[in-house]
């Protein structure tokens, strides 16, 4: 099934990160980094089945080559905290051929970014695991008419309210950096998002396939159900062996939760069409008729017999004492009942969203910090060599390496700024939100054994309903005979 996933990364030398060493990993090759020396040899990867470059008008031809088109953006990036590339990830659908995925994948490209000025290295990989994914990196200078690389930004005179330029006091004029281009502007993402969805959907629609993707979050797109967690590799790779995943289990009991609040919706809807249908009726049966019509009911002679009686005054106490606690006496206010249900429903229904929404964000709060605690000595080693003793490490702790800068990039978005992490605030918060949502779920498991009750005696009024019309017919009949 089709399923829409686009997440936008920058690459940073302030962050230990080369563009080189991506692209030597994004495209399973070996490329020498002139910046630092180091040889970044992933030919042993596999998976990569198709790259290519692409690039915008007055861009050197020679810049189809992988390794030249990332050493000479290292080259010109001279800062240590240097913003060297922007990666995108997204996923492919399932649906399509993998030669349709690469058209797919340079169209889109070549429109939103090769034509607006950006050089891009495309790869695609799959392991042929349900996981096709494309990866996306972008240059993030512009490239003037001569082939040379421009300036990501200039300095700009800022004015007065009279059109003047403001001096400071040492005599030079007020200046302010402006971008250069607007490929940093918070509402590209948004126009990129979009963009990649409408490009999926438009070739799903040609080749008549029913799925579609949206870019909007459930919320936006006005979907009452709450999200699921992204895998990620190693956790679906996990998953698909059998072996449970923590984010699985945040999936698997979203999902369980989605399921119950749309069956429940699903069972008071048919009880408030029912209960139009019966205000209908000239003469609707009572509700002593139903409870009654419990009582009276029987099995075939037998053992049997005794225990459905049992059975059925159980039945009936119970849809009594139903009736008695809310103060119902007829069909209308059965019917009030059912709305009140209804609104109940809703209340637990917007009460857990935000509860699941939050123990989601929380968990993965606290999986990216045993993360960063399990791999912190790793990486600290890491650091602590010298650059042509770090390749060797780096490859025999790739992984471990590179979960940890996941972590690390994962929280400089999230404590903004504050020194220390808030560990013991997000499992106190955890705890407490758990409990709030077994609260709902007992709140949940009330109201269906109501919804149960309702339902018991809709389908004893039924029953009685049933037996008048067949004994209508069977008057009419013998009438017919005489």
């Amino acid at each position: 099934m089709a399923i829409y996933h686009l997440s936008i990364k920058i690459i940073s030398r302030g962050k230990g990160r080369s563009a080189v060493a991506a692209a030597a990993y994004r495209a399973g090759e070996q490329i020498h980094n002139d910046y630092d020396g180091i040889v970044h040899d992933y030919t042993r990867k596999g998976g990569v089945v198709h790259t290519e470059i692409l690039l915008p008008e007055h861009a050197p031809g020679e810049y189809t080559d992988r390794a030249v088109l990332w050493n000479a953006v290292e080259k010109i990036e001279k800062a240590k905290n240097s913003q060297l590339a922007r990666e995108i990830e997204l996923s492919l659908p399932v649906e399509l051929a993998m030669a349709q995925n690469i058209s797919l994948v340079r169209d889109y490209v070549k429109r939103h970014f090769v034509e607006q000025g950006m050089c891009a290295d495309v790869c695609i990989h799959d392991r042929n695991d349900g996981n096709p994914h494309a990866h996306i990196m972008l240059t993030m200078r512009p490239i003037e008419p001569d082939g040379s690389w421009g300036a990501k930004s200039k300095k700009e005179y800022m004015l007065d309210e009279n059109g003047d330029r403001i001096t400071l006091k040492s005599g030079a004029f007020k200046t302010r950096k402006a971008d250069a281009t607007d490929w940093n502007d918070r509402g590209k993402a948004e126009v990129w998002r979009a963009a990649w969805a409408e490009h999926v959907n438009a070739l799903l629609e040609q080749g008549n396939h029913a799925e579609r993707i949206d870019h909007r979050s459930y919320v936006r797109q006005g979907i009452d159900q709450i999200p699921t967690v992204r895998l990620g590799v190693a956790a679906f790779q996990m998953e698909k062996r059998g072996i449970t995943t923590e984010r699985g289990n945040i999936n698997r009991n979203i999902a369980v939760t989605n399921q119950h609040l749309r069956q429940l919706k699903a069972r008071i809807a048919k009880l408030q069409t029912w209960l139009k249908e019966e205000a209908i009726n000239s003469e609707p049966p009572t509700l002593a008729d139903a409870i009654t019509n419990i009582l009276s009911q029987r099995t075939q002679v037998g053992k049997s017999d005794r225990y459905q009686s049992i059975s059925n005054l159980k039945s009936a106490s119970k849809m009594l004492n139903f009736l008695q606690e809310n103060e119902i006496t007829d069909m209308a206010g059965l019917e009030e009942k059912v709305k009140a249900m209804y609104r109940k429903q809703l209340d637990i229904r917007d009460k857990l969203k935000p509860v699941e929404r939050r123990l989601k964000m929380l968990n993965e709060h606290i999986r990216q910090v045993d993360m960063y605690l399990q791999y912190k000595a790793v990486y600290r080693q890491y650091q602590e060599l010298k650059p042509k003793k770090q390749a060797a490490f780096a490859e025999k702790h790739r992984m471990e390496i590179g979960l940890f800068e996941s972590a690390e990039r994962y929280f400089k978005g999230v404590i903004n700024g504050k020194t220390t992490l808030p560990i013991r605030a997000w499992k106190t918060e955890r705890d407490k939100l758990t409990n709030g949502k077994s609260r709902l779920t007992q709140e949940y498991n009330l109201l269906k054994e109501e919804i149960r009750t309702v339902e018991q005696i809709r389908q004893s009024v039924r029953d009685i309903m049933q037996k008048e019309a067949r004994n209508t017919d069977h008057t009419l009949a013998q009438a017919f005979d005489r």
